[in-house]
Formats: structure tokens, sequence, C-alpha cells
């Protein structure tokens, strides 16, 4: 791609407009607020402090927060990666019957997580959830809150991070040269040893990947440790949730961020670092396709086949419960018994009924919505400018907007409530913490590196010659922009939306630092509806609020992979039939 002169970037009125609000855009909500954090933490009289250290050396349950993050982060590396190859092997390597339907049972997390998963795990097997009823109905001195800790967290970040290895080690195992399988085949290798000498070593850097990923996404929990934890088992994030609410211990909170983003960023250059090493073995691109291998021994073939399975319904279960309980009389779920009497309606009736009861949902949606499309808006000139004009400036601005991919979104909204929760010039003095537009800022916020990294990438995958013939033809900039390169993009960029959509529905980390008291939304709905036995209502309204969120993101998950994916193996059919 050629880069273009300092003189054509300076001539283009669009691209000094574009400059001009990136470079505020970032100094006003990138820079200033985690400036604004830091400052307040190691200089909050205008000198130099660490009584911030020091309440988190005296901090006892500071203390065993951060050794529990780590301990939990440390877990799931183990836990997922054991969880996520076996079920990316059994569905995309070995020949498993039924395989196609053990993706859709271990695909459910793709349709719900977060707050909404860790809540219908707590509605089916915590305190006064229905198996542990169900269960205390023939054995009433049974504890109560044995799905609660360190195990039942564990237990359900397992499960719901196996996404990762789903998408990206399901499309690297696709990539391997079916060839080398067979030459080793062929020199007397067995099944096992090809997949330990071939198969997973030519995985290793997505494994890699995924379990740094992993490693992030425990260290920074808080859906699951705040829902199913219990009070002895507290990681870093709810510490600073519940430091963060008293002004005498906010500097606390803001040092227990601020060791999260530390950590995020350690890892991530610990990522960059071993991908540029070169020590892996890389994936081969052929024309071969890899097929799926038989298991020879019938007992280990036996044994694959009831782990797979047993899986299975361990993922599948809750989404089938979830739609089940969304019919249910919440007294029902109390008894722990299920009968044809218990069988209603009202609840959906309750939802679309009472505008009250709707109106968490509407927030969630509106907010979603106006956060894709402004964030897919403008990252569209961004990407453009920066894929374009590349320089040491456009260089330094893409370094900075992926701030948000290496900060944990509970530093982000901290350093947005601390920073604009009084007057400030750069947004025209005006008070941002405690209004709507604070949340949807952050949303914005946490967004912008994935879509900026997929749109300039759409970006450069379009031929420049469009653009010669365009040039040649007559055409101005923004004509060439608005005819030609943006019908180009704007399927990439349909996609993104909708994975965007997705992802904030069911936000809490965000939204339970930044949420007007006056527009709820539904990650806090459904958060308040996990506290106690008096909430059984809030309980049966949150299993039709998972049920309308499952519909919509598995149709958004269809848009944007599920036609792609027919259209790849129609050609897969089309390819081996030739």
């Amino acid at each position: 791609m050629r880069t273009s002169s300092w003189r054509s970037m300076l001539r283009s009125p669009l691209v000094l407009i574009v400059a001009l609000v990136t470079v505020w855009f970032i100094a006003t909500f990138l820079i200033f607020p985690n400036a604004t954090l830091l400052i307040g933490t190691f200089f909050p009289d205008g000198q130099l402090s660490f009584r911030a250290f020091e309440k988190l050396v005296s901090s006892e349950r500071a203390m065993n927060s951060l050794w529990h993050s780590f301990l939990l982060a440390g877990t799931l590396a183990v836990t997922v990666n054991v969880v996520g190859i076996f079920i990316v092997l059994v569905t995309d390597y070995f020949a498993i019957r039924g395989a196609r339907i053990l993706w859709l049972g271990y695909a459910t997390t793709l349709i719900y997580g977060g707050i909404v998963l860790a809540a219908g795990y707590n509605f089916i097997y915590g305190r006064y959830g229905f198996v542990t009823n169900a269960v205390g109905n023939w054995f009433p001195d049974i504890d109560r809150d044995w799905f609660s800790g360190y195990f039942a967290v564990v237990v359900v970040m397992t499960l719901a991070t196996t996404t990762n290895h789903m998408l990206f080690l399901g499309s690297s195992l696709a990539k391997i040269d079916y060839q080398t399988i067979e030459a080793a085949r062929n020199m007397g290798a067995g099944t096992l040893r090809i997949l330990w000498r071939i198969v997973l070593p030519a995985l290793r850097p997505m494994i890699f990947a995924v379990t740094v990923l992993t490693f992030l996404t425990g260290l920074g929990a808080l859906t699951a440790p705040i829902v199913l934890g219990g009070t002895d088992f507290q990681t870093v994030a709810p510490m600073i949730l519940t430091f963060s609410k008293s002004s005498s211990s906010q500097d606390l909170a803001a040092l227990l961020a601020i060791i999260l983003g530390l950590a995020t960023i350690v890892l991530l250059a610990m990522m960059n670092r071993a991908e540029k090493s070169g020590v892996y073995f890389s994936v081969a691109k052929v024309a071969t396709p890899l097929q799926k291998q038989k298991i020879p021994n019938r007992v280990t073939n036996g044994v694959v086949h009831v782990l797979a399975y047993a899986l299975f319904v361990v993922y599948a279960t809750p989404v089938l419960l979830i739609v089940l309980f969304s019919f249910l009389d919440s007294t029902a779920i109390l008894r722990g018994m299920i009968t044809w009497d218990a069988l209603t309606l009202d609840n959906y009736a309750t939802v679309f009924g009472t505008p009250s009861v709707l109106r968490p949902f509407i927030v969630s949606v509106v907010y979603s919505a106006l956060a894709s499309a402004i964030v897919v808006l403008g990252m569209l000139f961004v990407a453009r400018v920066l894929q374009k004009y590349r320089n040491p400036v456009t260089g330094l601005l893409e370094y900075l907007l992926h701030i948000p991919w290496i900060l944990p979104t509970i530093l982000i909204a901290l350093a947005l409530v601390m920073t604009f929760d009084r007057p400030q010039a750069l947004v025209g003095g005006q008070v941002l913490t405690g209004t709507t537009s604070l949340l949807l800022l952050a949303y914005i916020i946490v967004k912008i590196p994935f879509t900026l990294r997929l749109l300039k990438a759409a970006f450069a995958s379009v031929p420049e010659s469009l653009e010669d013939a365009a040039r040649i033809l007559g055409a101005g900039s923004m004509f060439t922009l608005r005819k030609v390169l943006f019908p180009l993009v704007i399927p990439t960029a349909a996609a993104i939306t909708a994975l965007n959509f997705n992802s904030l529905l069911d936000d809490y980390d965000a939204a339970v630092f930044l949420y007007h008291p006056l527009y709820q939304p539904l990650g806090i709905a459904i958060k308040a509806s996990t506290e106690g036995e008096n909430n059984l209502d809030s309980m049966s309204i949150t299993f039709v609020y998972t049920v309308l969120l499952m519909i919509i993101m598995g149709l958004a998950m269809y848009l944007v992979y599920g036609r792609s994916g027919a259209a790849t193996r129609r050609a897969r059919r089309r390819a081996s039939r030739n």
C-alpha cells in the first residue's frame, strides 16, 4: 500500500476534520481520565503519596481479593484449555457421531454470557435455585450454598470462556495441512502420536493466545464472583466496586484498578513478544482440507463419546432449563417441582405488558444500538484515514486508540467517574457523572479497538485500482469514499455492529459504575434479581429477559457467522465431489 504525502493529507478538509475530532476524543476520554486517576491516587494533595499502597497492604479484604484474582486466572488458564481443546477436537478433528449437535450445545455460550450466564446458573444451582430446592425436598439438611465460592466461579467461567477456543482454535485447526497427517500415518505414527506431535504443536500459537486472553478474563472477572463468589471468594473487580462507593476508599479502588491495568499490559506484552519469537510451528496454507480422524481403539472411542455427550448435557442443560423456567410460576421454582399447573404465560405477559418491567430491556437495546452504530460510523472515517495516510502522527493516533484494549473495563469506568464528576473544559464545562451520556461514552470507548482493527483490515483488502479508476474518471475524494469504498466495507461494518450490539446488551461491568438511576440497564436489573429469596418474581422475569437476549444474540450470530459458514460448507462439498 502506498504511503500518501503529508501535503495531500493536509489538503483534504475531511482528513483534517477527522484528525482533529480524533485527537480531541483521545485527549478527552482516553488520556485525561486515566491521567486523572493516576494523579488522584498517587498525588492526592498535590504531593507524591503512597498512602493508597499502605491502605492496600493493611486491608485483608483487598489483599485476599488480589490473591483470589490470580488464583482464579491461573485455574482458568488450565481448566478452560482442557475443556476448550477437547470440545474443538471432538467437533472438528475426530469423527464423533452427532458432532454437529455437539457443536450446537457447546456454542450456547455464544448467545448468552456475562451477568446473564452467572444469574442463570445461580437460579438453577444457587441457594434458592431450582435444583437445590428439588434436592432439598428429599434431603432437607443439604448445604444450600453448595454451589458458591471458588468452585462455582471456576465451573461457570470455565464453561463461559471456551467460546474463544470454538471461534479461533477451531479456525486454526481447519488450516492444518492434512498431507502432513497422512505422511505421519504412512510412517507408522498412531492417532495419539499424531495429535501430540503434529496437531497440537501447530495449534500452539493460538493456544497461547487464548490462554493469555483467558488469564486476563479471570483476572478482571466481576459478574461470576459477585453473583456466585459469596462472602468467601471475592476477586479484585468486586472489591473495586465496593471501595469505589465510599469517598474514603476511592483511592484504594483506583490502586486496585491500576494493578489490574498493569497486569493486563504486561501479559499482552508477553503475548506479543512470544508471537514474534518464531519458536512455534506455523500453520500450513494448503489446498488439502483437513479430514476428520477416526479413533481406532474402541474403548477410547467410547470414552471420548461419553465425555463429549456429558459435556453437551452440562452446556445445554442451563439453556433448556432457562427456556422452561421462563414459562414457570415463580413458586414452582421455590418448591423445586414442575407440574402442568405451574406452566404459564404470565411472565411474558408481565414483561411485554408492564412498561416498568420492559424498561431495562429497552434501555439496554437503545444503549447498545446507539453505541454500536456510533462507534462503527466514527471508525469508518478514522480507519480510512489511518489506512491511507501512514506517517508518525497517524501511527501514534492508532496506538492511542488501542488504549481501551489494554485496560480493564472497570478501570476505564472508574476513571470516567472520577474525572467527570466536576466541570471539565474539554467537554464544555459540563459534569457528565450521573448523566445518561457517560455510560454511552464508555460503551463507545471499549469497542473502539475491536472496531478499528477490523475496519482497517477491510479497507486494506480493497484494491487500489478501484480508487485509481474513480480518480481517473474525475470523481472527488468524497464521492469515491461514498460510492466506491464504503459499499465494499459495509458488510464488514454490519457484522461488527451486530457483534458489538450483542456484547453490550447484557453489560454489567461498565453499567454498574455509570448507569443513571432512572435508566437502569438490563445487567443491573438481572443482578438485582439474584439477591435473596424475596426476588422470586424478579427471577421469573429474568428468565424471560434471558430468553429474549438469546433470541436476539442467536439471530445476530447467525447473520454474522451462519451464512458464511453455510457457504463454506457448500463450497467444501462441491470441492469434494470434484
